[in-house]
């Protein structure tokens, strides 16, 4: 059986309300554009807000990313 077979069978036992909901999303489907793809920031946008670093608890500041950070699960 084609995709094609398997929608029409399907689309068979939808109610109306069904069907026309399903209508909608064919048609936007159509009509979407596909998106270009996001390029990573380079971080350049906050930089321009960063200042240069005042105060003598730097060493701190690290160590305490280092004592919170944990293993990534993807």
């Amino acid at each position: 059986m084609t995709f094609k077979e398997e929608l029409v069978a399907e689309i068979e036992t939808m109610t109306e309300a069904q069907i026309a909901e399903l209508l909608m999303m064919v048609k936007n489907m159509k009509t979407k554009k596909a998106k270009p793809p996001q390029r990573p920031g380079s971080g350049k946008s906050i930089l321009r807000h960063a200042g240069k670093w005042q105060g003598d608890d730097l060493k701190d500041c690290l160590q305490a990313v280092y004592d919170s950070r944990g293993v990534a699960e993807f």
